[in-house]
């Protein structure tokens, strides 16, 4: 009998301490439960395919890390952790897998914003399923002027759409121009040649196609004679027919536009071949710091621009970001590193509205007048030919040209003089340089080539 007792008091022992075991492990759980920080989601649409669109990701990245370990965002009250998504766009070469990633981003993974993009085409693409959803997409790549043109078409339907960075294409080309007048007066003051010879080199896309249109009209009155257009595909592994024929028209300048992976194509075989004419505009991939590496240096003297350049302090933020930045990527951020900034900026407005609703952070959104890492971002407001489009001129955002030597981007512009009066009256231009900016140089061998025509 007393075996039995024995059992019995061991048995309900056992089942004591299974019971407490598991109220315990329950109120442990329900605890982390209660104890767990909520989170919201961001999406970052991009390609990472690519050297230069790696740095889109890298810089949303370090924002959501930063803004994570700073408490978070505070949603009506609450603190959350952002969630970063990515979704790989592949939209340099497909329309249709970007338009697919940015619907995935909407529907599966229910973000509540979304930064990114680069090809305008793409971001078209993109901003019909934005619109559909009524989610918010702070652009921080695409330059397509076309983007804020639906926005100021169809307000109602477009306004969740904003762009942080870059600038469009309007006002890209005005910096283009900019540096190409600049470096015109270098080409007559080192040369004398009173009208300088130019070849438009620029890439089969929707943007360029304005470029031309507007290089065209302006090149004359800024006293430069066109000698013939070229249309590389963005994505050109060879450009030396092109080159070996702008040589032979006799041009003493190229003025480029590269947004695709031909970029550093264009930068190197000009370089290799010596063609004797400088090389100035835009050049998207050409920015990436391991253009240096990638093209043995060739690319040197070549003039393009970028949201950012080597020991240019733009804002009181831009230099610690930069050493930051480089620290943790071992690289220079480029333009579309911008995604940084746009998480803080979508943090503020969010803050401000107490809701992640997108048509309650558009209001906030509207208002915002934040010092960024490139600049001071105000968006153009509704009515104006580019609402939702940030501010480009002084006092706001200006990016800076720079030239490409000794392995740095040695910036040159803006260098206090006023912008060349066909593309610009505003008197704010003039007296406003970067500490640590410098003259243009024509490149050595160009100088020698012509000088021996003499």
């Amino acid at each position: 009998m007393r075996s039995g007792v024995n059992q019995s008091s061991r048995f309900n022992r056992w089942v004591l301490t299974v019971f407490g075991v598991s109220l315990v492990a329950v109120f442990l759980f329900s605890a982390a439960e209660v104890l767990a920080k909520p989170t919201v989601k961001f999406g970052v649409i991009t390609t990472t395919k690519y050297p230069i669109t790696t740095h889109q990701w890298w810089g949303a990245q370090m924002a959501a890390e930063e803004i994570n370990a700073a408490g978070g965002v505070n949603i009506g009250g609450v603190s959350h952790d952002i969630d970063l998504i990515k979704a790989e766009s592949n939209e340099l070469a497909s329309v249709t897998d970007a338009a697919n990633a940015m619907e995935k981003l909407l529907t599966v993974d229910k973000v509540a914003a979304v930064t990114g993009g680069l090809r305008g085409e793409a971001v078209l693409a993109m901003m019909e399923l934005m619109a559909d959803h009524k989610k918010i997409f702070i652009s921080s790549g695409s330059g397509s002027k076309e983007t804020s043109e639906k926005v100021a078409e169809n307000y109602d339907r477009y306004k969740y759409y904003f762009r942080n960075t870059y600038i469009n294409t309007v006002y890209m080309g005005k910096i283009q121009f900019a540096l190409l007048d600049i470096t015109a007066a270098k080409v007559r003051e080192v040369l004398g040649i009173k009208t300088p010879k130019v070849a438009l080199l620029i890439e089969q896309a929707m943007w360029g196609n304005v470029q031309i249109e507007v290089a065209k009209k302006l090149l004359p009155e800024m006293g430069l004679e066109i000698v013939g257009v070229w249309r590389p595909s963005p994505h050109t592994t060879d450009v030396t027919a092109e080159l070996t024929a702008i040589k032979s028209a006799g041009a003493h300048m190229i003025f480029t536009g590269m947004t695709g992976p031909g970029g550093p194509v264009v930068s190197g075989q000009w370089g290799q071949l010596q063609i004797p004419a400088t090389l100035s505009g835009y050049n998207a991939f050409g920015s990436w710091e391991g253009t240096w590496k990638a093209t043995g240096g060739m690319c040197a003297y070549e003039i393009t621009y970028d949201a950012y350049a080597h020991d240019v302090a733009i804002t009181p933020k831009t230099i610690p970001f930069m050493e930051k930045y480089i620290q943790k990527y071992g690289q220079k951020p480029l333009f579309v590193a911008g995604a940084y900034d746009a998480l803080y900026i979508w943090k503020e407005a969010v803050e401000r509205a107490g809701t992640i609703d997108a048509d309650k952070v558009v209001a906030e959104l509207e208002k915002t007048d934040y010092i960024a890492t490139y600049g001071r971002v105000v968006f153009h407001p509704q009515g104006h030919q580019f609402p939702h489009d940030v501010i480009w001129g002084p006092g706001y955002m200006t990016t800076v040209g720079f030239q490409w030597r000794d392995g740095k981007q040695i910036c040159v512009w803006p260098n206090g003089e006023a912008l060349f009066p066909a593309l610009s009256t505003d008197p704010g231009w003039k007296g406003l340089k970067y500490q640590g900016t410098q003259d243009v140089q024509l490149p050595p061998w160009m100088v020698e080539y012509w000088k021996s025509k003499k």
